[in-house]
């Protein structure tokens, strides 16, 4: 299927309004030169509704749209869990975590695990953090997001990754995260807009003609089976979503360290004024968060109805992309681009960073701030083009790539955040303790893996976070080294929030409640 002309020119203009807004909101004053402050932390300047669209615009990318609604068409509206339980994670990363990051001033998480333990420990980390995002993350946006560009306007695979990598480039490799946040705002209001759209559209022709609600009832009657939001055990995608210790096990380690500890979500927030401005950005995309199912979960459920032969379920929100009518196709396509681009832009902006600030500014300390700024430049482009070499033979073969993302991740997840929580929340814990929690972490996971392969990855994560904190204790008390002399020092984090942070907290948790027991 190929775009009409209309819907070509609307996506045209919109990648031409976006670099334009980029670089224009990039521009320095006369005289004054980025630094590494500017480039990595946009100067320490971000409000807080720039806070909040950028961490929706970084997470909602072509594995949350793609892949969620595959997800969606394959599973049903269980997966959702992922989002709501979200919402309510971005408020403990809020309260708890955040204040301690700003505390510290940093520009990386490795950067405050050297602070918190050692040099040893910034340096394993850096380097697994940009293998991830690297050969994961970047992989998987790259892959999916080319795919849908194939689905809709049939690009070859490998032009339509090319085009990404050099859209995401123009726009932010100048400008840096300044670029990427600022412009942020716009791409959510694109892609929210765009999706409720193609959810209201595709409700309308299940009901055919009689409105999105009448749809939403049709398709309630019609596959009931997809709107169970707890599993039972002889549900044939239990293991994917293993029932009740989905809301009490491992999905909120899953999304504690994703929220909370992953360099290209936290970084905008660690580029805000100050901590009241990051809280409220942070409660901003707690409500976002709550709207996401219904653009990325409900067209994929919506997808059994309308296109119920797909080959693969990720084809399930292309496919429907492709019935939508003239004119709106373009700014949905649009929505959907800006939702990749966005993406890429924060992971390249986050590789560069890592890599320049965490590795490169150790060997070479004595550079100009422009240098740094131009190695991390390079870096952004080195890092798209592995990316695009490797995706193919990494994703190809993958019918879900939400799925495999998460189940990948969910090897090391539990470690990462063992070592994060104890380092913060626990001041005996020790270099070599933390560090053995982070390493092992992995090696527990493939254990259960090999050997019990019947446990969910979810109740897998779980139980091998528990062990890898056992792991951590045990090693540290070993040690009998007492507090560590880098232990944080809680009572000079400033924890309080304001009324406005509390009120929006207390709602994000009766809605998410609300969805849970409308659908149990």
């Amino acid at each position: 299927m190929k775009l009409a002309s209309i819907d070509i020119t609307l996506f045209v203009v919109y990648v031409f309004a976006l670099i334009g807004i980029a670089w224009w909101v990039s521009r320095e004053k006369k005289g004054h030169q980025k630094d590494t402050n500017d480039y990595f932390l946009a100067g320490s300047s971000l409000p807080w509704w720039a806070i909040g669209a950028s961490l929706i615009a970084a997470n909602i990318s072509a594995e949350q749209i793609i892949g969620m609604s595959g997800s969606g068409y394959q599973l049903g509206l269980a997966i959702a869990s992922y989002e709501w339980m979200a919402a309510i994670t971005l408020l403990i990363v809020g309260k708890f975590f955040l204040p301690i990051f700003l505390k510290h001033k940093i520009y990386t998480m490795p950067q405050f695990l050297e602070q918190r333990y050692d040099h040893r420990v910034r340096k394993v980390m850096a380097i697994f953090w940009l293998g991830v995002y690297v050969f994961v993350n970047l992989t998987a946006v790259l892959w999916l997001g080319a795919l849908a560009i194939n689905t809709i306007a049939g690009v070859d695979m490998f032009y339509g990754m090319m085009f990404l990598g050099l859209f995401s480039l123009t726009y932010s490799l100048y400008g840096g995260l300044k670029a990427v946040a600022l412009t942020d705002i716009i791409q959510v209001v694109l892609l929210v807009v765009g999706g409720l759209f193609l959810s209201y559209t595709a409700l309308n022709l299940i009901s055919d003609g009689n409105g999105a609600i009448q749809g939403f009832v049709d398709l309630t009657n019609k596959l009931p089976e997809k709107f169970d939001m707890i599993l039972s055990k002889d549900n044939p995608h239990y293991m994917d979503l293993p029932g009740i210790s989905v809301l009490i096990g491992g999905m909120w380690i899953m999304n504690l360290s994703y929220w909370g500890f992953n360099q290209y979500i936290i970084q905008r927030t660690l580029a805000a004024k100050n901590v009241q401005e990051a809280q409220k950005g942070i409660a901003f995309a707690a409500f976002l968060k709550l709207l996401m199912p219904l653009i990325v979960v409900l067209p994929g459920i919506a997808a059994v109805l309308i296109v119920p032969d797909l080959a693969k379920p990720d084809q399930a929100y292309p496919s429907l992309m492709t019935l939508m009518p003239v004119g709106l196709k373009g700014i949905i396509f649009a929505a959907l681009v800006a939702a990749i681009v966005s993406s890429l832009a924060s992971m390249t902006n986050s590789v560069s960073t890592i890599f320049t600030m965490d590795l490169y500014k150790d060997k070479r300390p004595n550079e100009s701030q422009q240098h740094y700024v131009k190695v991390g430049r390079i870096v952004s482009l080195i890092a798209l083009i592995i990316a695009m070499v490797v995706a193919k033979p990494l994703l190809g073969n993958f019918d879900q790539a939400f799925q495999y993302i998460q189940e990948f991740t969910g090897f090391f997840t539990p470690g990462i955040c063992a070592l994060f929580v104890l380092g913060m929340f626990w001041k005996k814990t020790t270099a070599n303790g933390g560090l053995l929690a982070a390493l092992g972490s992995f090696l527990l996971s493939l254990i259960f893996w090999l050997f019990w392969p019947e446990l969910p990855f979810i109740d897998r994560v779980g139980l091998v976070f528990l062990l890898c904190i056992a792991l951590a204790v045990v090693v540290s008390l070993l040690e009998k080294k007492g507090i560590s002399k880098n232990a944080v020092d809680l009572n000079e984090v400033q924890f309080k929030t304001t009324s406005g942070f509390n009120v929006a907290s207390i709602a994000v948790v009766i809605l998410t409640a609300a969805f849970y027991i409308a659908w149990w």
